[in-house]
């Protein structure tokens, strides 16, 4: 299947974006093992997500699937009620969880099962299985969990019998807030305090929800110590996804005749990288009407036309926005002068070899752009020219397509554009809303 995307004359209007992924896997499960009942609305119902909630029905947790309002543009929301059966409500699935292609699910499956007394076979699909799973197999060992997985431990599928945890100090290699929020989980139902060290800090949605739902957890820079302590149901309004406003925020900084509102979007500062580096490329960006919901930031955020100049971006800056890098490499390609990517190893291990897909598929329309180890370099502007491009089944690397078949001379054609619907099932649509203004 492929989509063609022509070149826009202007782009305006208002986007209300999919709620979070992060947080809407998050307030599944923990919602699941915790006491009481919870409606979760705003619910993003992606490829991942519904593997989350899929797993959780097969271990016998009480999930049902509404349809909520409509939001800007139509958008039809969805919300869950979760009745919470504590750890200790779970039962041993039939047959293994699929986790399908969500790493999220897998990992943070991975630290809950860790305590529950019973055995558990997660398996993925061929991406999920490529990437690393020792890095959570490891500190999850050391709490006590027999956790196995193939090659040498190191991949999917897992086999985990849980129970008998005791809490860890452990200092994290990398930072990663999907294997943090695998020891945390396991945590909560370990004998004595769990002590994570993180070299960086990585995404907090996990340490915001828990201490909203009750979690006895206390933070200090960059330790966090968690004390065992039973979750209560929260109901959860989730936000929109930063990550999902993401490719508007590029395409109204690139476009020459373009003004995009986007409503309603989380603003968490550890998510917020993709704000930070436009603002220093010289993007008009402005953001309003702050708020907050289930203990995160939001706001509206309104992107102008704009002229870009050229950033580096290292160190801990990666974290915060390493789900945006395809898109920002997207925006170097027109900005003046010369971008910078480095420290950003993490991308070979994504959905794609992110540094390897993104360098090629620039290339494809006429970038400047070159391969490095940990990241690349982009020299601009450059003008782009419409080709077949693939996404090689990443969803991230879809929009960020999409978004330069916007301003590229000529059709651009996205080779397995229905990617896009792990993370945000209505991206084109979206797309052709704001080109009709």
């Amino acid at each position: 299947m492929t989509y063609k995307v022509t070149p826009a004359s202007a782009l305006e209007g208002e986007i209300e974006p999919p709620g979070d992924k992060s947080i809407s896997h998050r307030a599944v499960i923990f919602n699941s093992i915790a006491h009481g009942r919870a409606s979760i609305s705003n619910y993003l119902e992606g490829a991942d997500t519904l593997a989350t909630v899929r797993c959780l029905k097969a271990l016998g947790v009480d999930i049902r699937i509404e349809g909520g309002q409509a939001g800007a543009g139509g958008r039809q929301t969805t919300r869950l009620t979760v009745t919470g059966c504590g750890i200790e409500g779970l039962a041993e699935a039939e047959g293994s969880l699929d986790a399908r292609n969500s790493g999220t699910t897998m990992r943070l499956l991975a630290g809950l099962l860790s305590a529950a007394p019973f055995f558990t076979v997660i398996s993925g699909d061929a991406s999920l299985s490529s990437r690393p799973m020792g890095r959570v197999i490891e500190p999850l060992r050391l709490m006590g969990a027999d956790i196995r997985g193939r090659d040498r431990d190191g991949f999917a599928p897992l086999a985990i019998r849980g129970g008998g945890l005791k809490g860890i100090e452990y200092h994290m290699p990398v930072a990663s807030a999907q294997v943090k929020s695998a020891i945390l989980l396991a945590g909560l139902f370990a004998e004595g305090a769990t002590t994570l060290h993180q070299p960086a800090t990585s995404r907090d949605h996990t340490e915001r929800l828990f201490r909203a739902m009750g979690a006895a957890l206390t933070i200090t820079e960059n330790v966090i110590t968690l004390d065992p302590d039973p979750l209560t149901c929260l109901d959860v309004q989730v936000p929109g996804d930063i990550s999902s406003a993401a490719p508007w925020l590029v395409a109204g900084s690139l476009h020459p005749e373009a003004r995009i509102t986007i409503r309603g979007v989380g603003v968490n500062p550890t998510r917020t990288g993709i704000i930070d580096v436009l603002r220093a490329m010289g993007a008009q960006l402005v953001i309003g009407e702050p708020r907050e919901s289930g203990g995160e930031p939001v706001a509206d955020i309104t992107v102008e036309s704009s002229r870009l100049e050229g950033v580096e971006i290292c160190g801990d800056l990666v974290p915060r926005l390493i789900d945006e890098i395809p898109l920002i490499a997207l925006a170097a390609t027109q900005a003046t002068g010369t971008t910078v990517i480095s420290d950003a190893q993490e991308l070979r291990i994504k959905e794609s070899d992110r540094i390897q897909t993104t360098v090629q598929e620039l290339l494809r329309l006429g970038a400047d752009v070159e391969e490095r180890p940990d990241g690349m370099i982009i020299r601009g502007p450059t003008p782009l020219r419409g080709a077949t491009c693939d996404s090689h089944g990443d969803h991230r690397l879809a929009m960020a397509l999409g978004i330069a078949g916007l301003v590229t001379r000529g059709e651009t054609i996205v080779i397995d554009p229905e990617v896009v619907d792990v993370s945000y099932p209505g991206f084109w649509k979206d797309l052709e809303r704001l080109k009709a203004g």
